[in-house]
């Protein structure tokens, strides 16, 4: 099959899990035999021809808040109706409306929802509006979607009447590794509370260093990541920078492995999730995981993780003090959910299902 995506801001940098999955389900892609584009914004993606056996198609964008991903969409899809693809793959809600334009020339098209980007608090009315609409368009512009939870499945079931594919994120298992390179912040093994991720407001990151600063405990508070368009939110957070609350911004390769390896346990705080990849690679280390109780989440942790009530900074600092308090706890849930992981969410096994709905999609007639 010749296959492309659209959506993600590129390759060779992780912002999102869509960055992610292009990199890992397209290389694999490509190594069942498949050749893949992947739509890259030029200001993210080195000039390439080429990365992980996957063919790069730089172009440009307006890069601002409201018009970065549309714009780019847009320019894509233009280009990608005069290259014969079999499938063009668009990520996430605010391009979804896209998928018309190729199904109108004859080539199958797929929206992947990671999370309904209506609810997110960085968006104005006007966007809000307009992401709440393109849900709709995610179920009847393209000819099939999937989405990455069993709770945006029943979503989309419910609210309208579609039945979609459910395809979730992996991760690749790694081993553990010892403190090395984080060394040089201080970090040592099991020494720190960690969170991954994008410092936005959705995250609940606030949540957490209110939680951890009741907290009586020698271990650190670290973040990992950044933000775009929420400069003035990490601002506030990073008011509470200190020797005990740690900012490390964004980290990759070896140094996000030690960081992941050597956590004493791993806290998702947020209020909205599609199915997030930070905590499924957090919970592929043996990290016991502490997450907030919305459904995204307990689809993950529901059996050998722990959760408080989304939005209580004091049942989050009640459950953190709880697992501070008894490490074997936090060891045997951690040992349980990398067990989970390996069985059932590595990047193979979805490269090997996406491949398969690809041909599903291919092989049936239009009926939309």
């Amino acid at each position: 099959m010749r296959i492309a995506f659209i959506g993600a801001r590129g390759v060779v940098g992780k912002y999102s899990g869509i960055e992610t999955y292009y990199e890992e389900v397209g290389s694999r892609l490509v190594a069942l035999g498949h050749e893949v584009t992947a739509y890259c914004r030029t200001y993210f993606t080195p000039p390439l021809k080429s990365y992980r056996g996957m063919r790069i198609r730089r172009l440009p964008t307006l890069r601002t808040k409201h018009l970065d991903t549309i714009v780019h969409s847009l320019l894509c899809t233009v280009d990608a109706v005069f290259r014969r693809y079999d499938i063009v793959q668009y990520h996430a809600l605010g391009s979804a409306p896209l998928a018309i334009v190729p199904r109108g020339f004859g080539t199958k098209t797929v929206v992947s929802v990671r999370g309904l980007d209506w609810e997110r608090t960085k968006w104005g009315g006007l966007a809000r509006r307009y992401l709440r609409a393109t849900e709709r368009a995610a179920v009847r512009c393209p000819t099939a979607t999937a989405v990455v939870s069993r709770n945006l499945a029943a979503h989309f079931q419910r609210v309208h009447g579609a039945d979609v594919a459910y395809i979730p994120n992996g991760v690749t298992v790694k081993p553990r590794t010892a403190p090395d390179r984080i060394r040089d912040w201080g970090l040592a093994e099991r020494s720190y509370v960690l969170y991954v991720g994008r410092l936005t407001p959705e995250k609940g990151c606030h949540l957490l260093i209110e939680a951890f600063r009741q907290l009586d405990t020698n271990l650190q508070l670290v973040f990992v990541g950044g933000s775009t368009y929420a400069d003035d939110y990490v601002r506030t957070l990073r008011q509470h920078e200190s020797e005990r609350i740690r900012f490390l911004g964004f980290q990759g390769g070896s140094v996000l492995q030690e960081l992941y390896s050597n956590a004493y346990v791993f806290v998702l705080p947020s209020s909205i999730e599609g199915l997030s990849i930070a905590l499924l690679e957090a919970m592929s280390y043996g990290n016991c995981v502490l997450t907030s109780d919305i459904p995204q989440n307990l689809e993950l942790v529901e059996r050998h993780g722990f959760a408080f009530a989304n939005g209580s900074v004091s049942d989050l600092r009640d459950r953190l003090r709880f697992l501070l308090d008894n490490p074997r706890a936090a060891e045997a849930s951690g040992n349980a959910n990398r067990d989970t992981i390996a069985r059932h969410y590595t990047w193979d096994v979805i490269a090997g299902e996406t491949a398969a709905f690809f041909r599903a999609v291919l092989d049936s007639s239009e009926s939309r």
